[in-house]
């Protein structure tokens, strides 16, 4: 079956015109009487209009029973026209009183539930309704063979009372609906009201369809409705119908309630409105009408005053406002914008996650109802979801106008408010574009007795909104807050660390790092190295480390040896992971070249103590032991810096190289970078470390698992740092296969340590073996150019050796002379030396 919605309005007019034509043709060259396909294509031609009214009206299509209705309809429009093509052959007289009977049917329903309708188009769909279902035709005939029979014998078409059904034409269905409306017609006014109080659920069902005719018909009136108290029995049914009996009540109180005001009153008690109400939550058709008949009603100042207090109904007019059905989300809208004139709807609404009635509070209402629309947002459990409503639907401004203006009470619960908001980086945005940075820093500046409960909730907003970058358009924000902090309570000190550790480290911030250590940031922070507070003492930490990343050697002469000890105390003996994080990250930003405080950190056994936390692997957030893992990579590189033989064989015998190893396989690009370095360095001693083939001491010859092929003796992890023996040379080679280049270089580096001068071909075969040529041509097509620098330099000592020019040579060329046309100029020279090895470059060549 088409979907009605699927054609126009000039396609429905267009084929009934046709079948109309149609009908009237077959009348003029039938055997049978022309009158009763005359009078059935007069019958087929009034649907036109009413057809076109209907699909016309878009809100009166967005009803399903309309459309099913409108649906029904079309399918015996095509099921007469079947009829009228097959009338030659056969007589179709009481086939054609069936279809006549099924379109007043379905005409009926369309009719039912048009309560949106015009009064015209309704008036003009129930005369067509019950003209269909009056009519009768007579076949009380002889068919003739003249083609005009006499009078006696033609059939007739009565408009009269309802047939009786005729078995084998009529549906099973059209049956059904054909004992109905016998039953209907047989009840009396009296019955009705009989079986509206009393009647079983069909008996109900039956009175509820004439209850409709007569109020469609007109038959009864206002005072009828009254005398009877038709309304309040329909509402004492409503709970205990079935679900489509409660669709029927809900419908007629909602014609009933259509202008007129006396019968509006009497559904106004809350027994009334909680069965309405428990209807929002049932079938969407259900749900629909009652909403629509809620709103309707909600002009009444007691119905808006009683629906609000009926458990439930607010989340679900909030729950059908955010629906897909467009005629309830209308409805809801209404009637929540009804309810929002009571202050405790309001706040239901907030809960339910509906803000906009609340910011209008905000913004329009008096100055209490501001301040508990304000207490109420500041004691919500709210998801971001319900954050972002809130500052797109302008809670924002309203809330920052009430701190800059209003009174103690007003300022309190304002701030509390943002304070809840601004855990939301779109709303801390808001808060910088409001202005409320320079009053806020004003308040914690303030020593009037009066304010100073203001000062925490200002302190923590000012540590959300220095999260975002724009905060560095405020000038001297950092110093205005380092001033404070010696002022402060340990709640306002902790926010005031974390806003200016923020700040801090923000990309763009080096000249504000700058100016706080110019303005004694790091004197002031270190007594809080000694702090009992857990969250103060970390949280400057994590300021000193953001502050020690740039110029180290200053930083290192404002530590002194007593805070370094101070820090290794609390690695040793905190229990706080980001906390460990922090003070190891401040020892890795430490120069390694200040021998000194290598020096206190090896009589504080601080390498041991690294070893065992790496070795732990204690359980923590991804990001805590991604800021450990480079923490502890980076302390490793003065640990083994090569002009330190002793201090590499120390790290080594404390097992360093294992935990450089497990670095590799870190998932942070810095780590395994560090690591690569620490691994390079160790490595670049193996030679001069290793033990020659021809030991003097025969008589305890080393063992044949020790021969390195690379160095050409006898390697031993903890005493030579041999990269081959510790196995490092797969995972480097695996860093240079993934995606990430941050490494690269560090990798290369390391890599190089096997073709020094004097192992250099031993190092290239195994190189070889390894396949590394791949992955070192690999970071000439997407490396940065230091990198693509040192494989240049790789490769060429590689392609030294004419057996890996024949193996890998080929696979470089494009690469390498791409490199030459487009790469960067400082890589010339090298890659013409490659090129020459390859003999695709002469020696003489501009290249060199």
């Amino acid at each position: 079956m088409e979907n009605p919605d699927s054609r126009s309005i000039s396609e429905i007019e267009s084929e009934q015109h046709a079948s109309t034509e149609e009908v009237l043709s077959l009348a003029k060259n039938s055997e049978f009487d022309r009158e009763i396909f005359t009078e059935f294509a007069v019958l087929l031609d009034k649907f036109t209009p009413v057809l076109v009214a209907i699909k016309d009206n878009e809100k009166l299509m967005d009803r399903p029973p309309v459309n099913k209705g409108v649906e029904s309809i079309e399918k015996e429009l095509t099921r007469a026209n079947k009829l009228i093509e097959g009338a030659c052959s056969r007589s179709p007289i009481k086939q054609i009183e069936v279809v006549t009977r099924e379109l007043g049917r379905s005409l009926g329903l369309v009719l039912f539930a048009s309560i949106d309708a015009s009064t015209e188009v309704k008036q003009d769909i129930a005369a067509l309704h019950r003209e269909l279902m009056n009519v009768k035709f007579d076949i009380s005939f002889t068919p003739s063979p003249s083609p005009s029979p006499s009078l006696g014998s033609s059939p007739r078409v009565i408009h009269g009372p309802r047939p009786s059904k005729e078995s084998g034409f009529v549906s099973e269905q059209g049956a059904f609906i054909n004992e109905i409306e016998e039953e209907k017609i047989s009840l009396s006014i009296d019955d009705v009201v009989l079986q509206l109080k009393y009647g079983n659920d069909e008996e109900f069902r039956l009175a509820l369809l004439v209850l409709s005719d007569f109020i469609r018909d007109q038959v009864i009136d206002k005072e009828w409705i009254h005398e009877e108290d038709i309304i309040p029995i329909l509402f004492n049914r409503l709970g205990s119908s079935k679900p489509h009996n409660r669709l029927t009540i809900i419908q007629i109180l909602r014609i009933l309630a259509l202008d007129n005001d006396e019968n509006k009153e009497k559904m106004t008690d809350v027994v009334c409105l909680s069965g309405l109400v428990k209807s929002l939550a049932r079938d969407a058709d259900e749900g629909r009408e009652a909403v629509g008949l809620l709103s309707e009603l909600s002009d009444i100042s007691a119905v808006r005053r009683r629906i609000g207090r009926i458990q439930g109904c607010i989340v679900m007019l909030v729950t059908m406002l955010n629906g897909d059905d467009p005629t309830a989300s209308r409805d809801a809208a209404k009637l929540l914008i009804a309810l929002s004139s009571n202050t405790q709807n309001v706040l239901h609404m907030a809960e339910a996650g509906y803000f906009k009635p609340l910011v209008h509070c905000l913004n329009e209402g008096s100055d209490m109802s501001k301040i508990l629309m304000a207490t109420a947002v500041s004691r919500m459990e709210l998801t971001d979801q319900c954050r972002a409503s809130l500052g797109e639907d302008g809670a924002v401004e309203p809330l920052v106008k009430m701190f800059k203006s209003g009174k103690l009470e007003a300022k309190l619960s304002a701030l509390n408010a943002l304070q809840n908001l601004s855990n939301l980086t779109e709303n801390i945005k808001r808060l910088i574009s409001s202005g409320i940075v320079s009053p806020l820093l004003q308040l914690l500046f303030s020593v009037t007795s009066v304010l100073m409960t203001l000062r925490e909730p200002a302190s923590a907003i000012l540590a959300k909104i220095a999260q975002s970058e724009n905060i560095l358009v405020k000038q001297d924000v950092a110093q205005q807050m380092l001033s404070l902090l010696n002022l402060s309570s340990p709640a306002i000190q902790y926010n005031l660390l974390q806003a200016l550790n923020s700040i801090a480290s923000h990309s763009s911030a080096s000249k504000v790092r700058r100016k706080m250590k110019e303005n004694c940031a790091v004197q002031l922070l270190l007594p809080f190295l000694t702090e009992s507070n857990i969250k103060i003492r970390s949280a400057a930490l994590n300021l000193l480390y953001t502050l020690s990343k740039d110029s180290p050697e200053e930083f290192m002469e404002q530590l002194g040896e007593s805070y370094l000890i101070n820090i290794v105390n609390i690695i040793s003996s905190s229990t706080c992971e980001s906390e460990k994080a922090a003070a190891i990250g401040i020892v890795s930003n430490l120069p390694v070249s200040n021998k000194k405080s290598t020096e206190v950190l090896k009589k504080l056994h601080f390498l041991p103590i690294l070893i065992s936390l790496m070795s732990s692997g204690a359980s923590t957030s991804t990001s805590t032991k991604t800021w450990l893992e480079e923490s502890i990579a980076g302390v490793l590189i003065r640990f083994t810096i090569p002009s330190d033989k002793k201090l590499q064989l120390l790290s080594a015998e404390l097992g360093v190289i294992p935990i450089l190893l497990k670095l590799l396989a870190s998932e942070s690009s810095v780590a395994k970078c560090r690591a690569a370095i620490s691994l390079a360095q160790l490595s670049q001693n193996s030679v001069a470390l290793r033990k020659s083939r021809k030991s003097r001491w025969t008589c305890m010859p080393p063992s044949a698992d020790t021969f390195c092929q690379v160095h050409d003796g006898y390697c031993v992890v903890k005493s030579t740092f041999c990269l081959v023996k510790a196995g490092a040379v797969p995972p480097l080679i695996q860093i240079l296969e993934d995606e990430e280049r941050e490494a690269d270089e560090a990798v290369l580096n390391a890599l190089a340590t096997l073709l020094q001068d004097e192992i250099w071909e031993s190092g290239s075969l195994y190189m070889a073996k390894t396949s590394a040529v791949q992955a070192i041509i690999r970071v000439l097509e997407s490396g940065t150019v230091k990198a693509q620098e040192k494989a240049l330099w790789i490769l060429e000592r590689i392609f030294s050796i004419e057996e890996h020019r024949s193996q890998y040579g080929e696979s470089a060329q494009a690469v390498l002379i791409d490199l030459a046309q487009n790469g960067h100029p400082r890589l010339k020279p090298t890659v013409a030396k490659v090129l020459a090895r390859l003999q695709l470059l002469q020696d003489q060549s501009s290249y060199f």
